[in-house]
Formats: C-alpha cells, structure tokens, sequence
C-alpha cells in the first residue's frame, strides 16, 4: 500500500502519456478531422509535453474506400510529414494497425524512411499468432511496438495468461491493458495489473493501460494503473474518442505530478478546437446507452447505432440487450 501511495504522489519518469485522440476520436467521425485541427494538435501535445501522438490507423485501403474516409484512417506517411512539417522536438508518432485490416508488409517502411516512431498492434486473442507475425515485422522494420490485446474483460485468466505468454516472448516493447467495453472496475483493473506483471515481468516488457468511459471509470482505471507501476497511459483531448470516449487528457495531465506536462496547453486545445468540433454535430461521451453496454459487458455497436436513430428508449435498450433481442 506504502509503494502505491507513492506511486500516485510522486512521479516516475518512465512515464509515457499517448495523445489518441486522432485515432480513436477519429472511429466518431470517419477520421474527417482536418490538418489545421490535427496540427494545432500535435503543437498542443509538444508543449502540453506528451510523449506520443498517435496520428490514426494505417488500415487496408483494399479493405476500405478511402472516399468513405478522412486520411487518419490510413495515416500515410507523407500525410504526417505534411503535418509536423518543420516543428522540431515534438511527441513521437504513433500509429495503430488491426490483425485483419492491414497490407503491412508493403504499408510498413523501413523505420529510417518513415516519421512513425511507434506501432501499435491491436488484436483480439484468437488474432496472437498473426499479430506476433505483424510486431516482428515492425520491429524488424526499427520501430518501437506495442501490442493491444482487446476486450479482456471477457476473457478467462488461462486464456488470457496463455496468449500474455506468446505476446510478451515476441520482440514487443510495450502491451497494453484494454478496457474495451468500459466494463472494468478499478478493483479489478488492480487484478488484472498483477496478472500481466506475473506474466510479462521477467521478459523485461513494459505495460500500458487504454480505457474506455462507458461507465465513467476511464480516468480512475488510468490512474489505478498509474498506482500500480504501469508506465503507458492513453488518454484522449476532452475524453474524444469511440462511443462513451476514453480517459480525457485534461485529467490524466492535472494528476500527473511530472512538472514537464502542462494541463493548460489541453485546456486551450479544447477552448479553441474541440468546443467547435462539438458544435459540427460530431458526438461522444458516457451516455445512457454506452453506460448499459458497459454495464452488461457488450460491444458499444448497438449503442452507437442507438445514438445515431436519436433513440432515448433506455429501458427498452436494455432489456433488449438483456434479453439478448
């Protein structure tokens, strides 16, 4: 108790904090965030004094039409250099890539030839064995890699350990905790923290933490995850992101006791974009529908689609996805 109490009162320089707001903010609006805004934004998290930004996903464009898109849904490497241009010192970059949903071995450049700092391998557990394909091909490739296994909620702990198992005898660097469904108590969040530990520790390998606020826990997941040693915090500017949003950048940053990050510079990022976006009709945050999905452990799809009918029949939502209808 000792050790975490001063865990949350001082601060640790390995911490990482990752901007993902263009990533998945960009699932709310089709990634149609445009440069000015995604400039402003790299400027606000270099002298917010975030370590990573992660500019979207590189995904298929033989999957997905790029007319249905903003680019951040394939987050090229010339659209990012367009981007930070000529800013010196700012956050490392940041991409993701989905098991399934990606061409990397012809979309994933040699790191030297490339602005990506960081990629980020995101999978579901029956996915290990192709995601372990994809982060030895980025690391091979000289990037930094993180594997985010989602939805582990629902997963059982011999599962679970066993994929942790594969995943952290990979070349990865960081794996992530993920809070799919916003389902995860922080009593919980506490559990699973030591379970990744006893299973990753001895490799060497960092651990992170992206959470999701169906039930308005993001933050106090994040932080219970802070408490507790893990050195990768995910956060997103006003909370953006799929459905209820994530933990909001304006919180983590205030909690943090680390002097290099400056919560006013979100808190003018917000002022003068996020407001605005609001305004254009783009919706996110804990919602009743997305409190439901999280409360019964379910993917936010149907509550997404709640949202975008302009439903307000709650109790007739969730009896509904109780009864499995």
């Amino acid at each position: 108790m000792e050790k975490e109490i001063r865990q949350l009162i001082g601060y640790r320089k390995k911490i990482k904090v990752l901007d993902a707001t263009i990533r998945d903010g960009g699932l709310v609006n089709n990634f149609a965030f445009d440069d000015e805004f995604v400039r402003a934004l790299y400027l606000a998290n270099k002298k917010a004094g975030v370590d990573y930004m992660e500019f979207g996903y590189r995904a298929s464009k033989e999957l997905f039409d790029v007319k249905d898109y903003g680019p951040w849904k394939f987050s090229e490497d010339e659209d990012i250099r367009r981007i930070i241009g000529d800013i010196q010192d700012g956050p490392k970059v940041s991409i993701m890539i989905d098991v399934g949903r990606c061409d990397f071995e012809t979309d994933i450049v040699d790191k030297a030839d490339s602005p990506v700092d960081m990629v980020r391998v995101a999978c579901y557990l029956h996915q290990i064995p192709s995601a372990i394909e994809m982060i030895e091909y980025c690391k091979d490739k000289g990037y930094e890699v993180c594997c985010n296994i989602m939805a582990v909620s629902t997963l059982q702990e011999g599962e679970l350990r066993e994929g942790l198992e594969m995943v952290a005898s990979s070349g990865v660097d960081v794996i992530y905790i993920v809070d799919s469904y916003g389902s995860i108590y922080p009593e919980e969040m506490a559990r699973l923290v030591d379970l990744y530990r006893s299973v990753v520790g001895e490799h060497g390998k960092e651990l992170g933490i992206h959470a999701h606020n169906n039930q308005q826990l993001a933050f106090a997941n994040t932080i219970e995850c802070v408490g507790d040693g893990v050195n990768y915090l995910d956060a997103t500017y006003n909370g953006m992101g799929r459905g209820a949003g994530n933990c909001a950048m304006e919180l983590l940053l205030g909690f943090l006791k680390n002097p290099k990050y400056k919560e006013y510079q979100v808190f003018k990022f917000v002022q003068d974009y996020m407001v605005q976006l609001k305004k254009t009709g783009v919706v996110w945050g804990p919602d009743l529908q997305y409190i439901i999905t999280g409360l019964l452990e379910q993917h936010p799809r149907s509550a997404i689609a709640f949202t975008k009918e302009g439903r307000t029949d709650y109790a007739n939502f969730y009896r509904d996805i109780l009864l499995g209808e």
